[in-house]
């Protein structure tokens, strides 16, 4: 049978020789300089595109009439009665999903019950329904024409085209912001710690404030911060439920289409700058509190291969 001699490899040259192992190993399976630089480049300019451009007009338009002009449009009492509006549902939203949130999380990551995986659903549901859908559904309800409409018509409630409804659709879009970012962070540090709690003789609610709120404070803050963001911004279900009345029913997103249609582009360019200052204060706060989240989980991670080395 014919034999087959490897065919010996080349010598290393002097300068690859004198590159760490590291060095030579990454320019073998690395991309070449050029096309790390071409992406790089791609992925700035789609950025710049797609965010700091659209930002950037947001300010130039909302300051084209100078600062009285941007100054006159945000102290309107149609854009006081707006932020009124924003601030009042989101601190009734973000506290009742505060509340639900850590519920469904603990419930999630630190038992086993038959439904659970159809309680992940239901928590998943709002990513899957348009936000107009969402609104159409309360006006189901709540309208005069709707199941429930009759009764609270006859005790003299409104519900839909009030404050209520509003509420109600900001709370809907928003419900599965925190039970998203806690479920893992609770399923992440397991249910040790709480079983040695209560082993020594803790009641249920010093566990819970003392062992697992500590826990996962970043995961909580970092979902208040995103449910409210959410809160802030949302347009759709709470476009169908408001009926659109200025003065009393707009929240900031609502205000900024009036505007838009009416043909004041500086007043609406004006108020939607405020929601634009929101975001990147939001976009901050997330940037931060992300850090404090990978650095629960590591610390639980460590502690984990500590003491099964141990």
């Amino acid at each position: 049978m014919p034999s087959f001699t490897p065919t010996p490899s080349l010598p290393a040259t002097g300068a690859e020789r004198a590159q760490p192992p590291d060095e030579r190993v990454r320019q073998a399976v690395g991309e070449p300089a050029w096309i790390r630089r071409t992406l790089i480049g791609l992925a700035v300019f789609t950025l710049a595109a797609i965010l700091l451009v659209p930002l950037a007009a947001i300010f130039h338009q909302a300051f084209h009439k100078g600062w009285s002009g941007y100054w006159a449009a945000i102290t309107s009492p149609d854009t006081f009665s707006a932020i009124r509006l924003t601030l009042l549902a989101c601190a009734i939203a973000v506290p009742l999903n505060v509340v639900f949130g850590v519920a469904a999380a603990w419930c999630i990551a630190k038992f086993d019950f038959p439904g659970k995986n159809f309680l992940i659903t239901l928590i998943d549901l709002p990513f899957s329904i348009s936000p107009v859908i969402s609104g159409l559904v309360f006006v189901l309800l709540f309208g005069a024409q709707g199941v429930f409409g009759d009764f609270f018509i006859e005790h003299g409630i409104r519900i839909l085209f009030a404050v209520p409804a509003i509420v109600l659709a900001t709370v809907f879009v928003t419900f599965p912001f925190v039970a998203r970012e806690l479920i893992p962070v609770m399923q992440a540090q397991g249910t040790e710690e709480e079983e040695a709690s209560i082993t020594l003789g803790a009641g249920g609610w010093q566990t819970f404030w003392r062992i697992t709120l500590p826990n996962i404070k970043w995961g909580l803050l970092y979902g208040v911060v995103l449910c409210n963001a959410r809160a802030m911004g949302e347009f759709g279900a709470v476009s169908v439920v408001s009926g659109h009345i200025r003065g009393e029913t707009n929240t900031l997103p609502l205000h900024v289409e009036i505007l838009y249609n009416e043909y004041d582009f500086t007043g609406a360019f004006a108020v939607a700058s405020l929601l634009a200052f929101l975001a990147v204060i939001t976009l901050i706060a997330k940037k931060i509190l992300e850090r404090g989240v990978r650095s629960d989980i590591a610390d639980v991670q460590a502690s984990r291969e500590g003491a099964l080395h141990s």
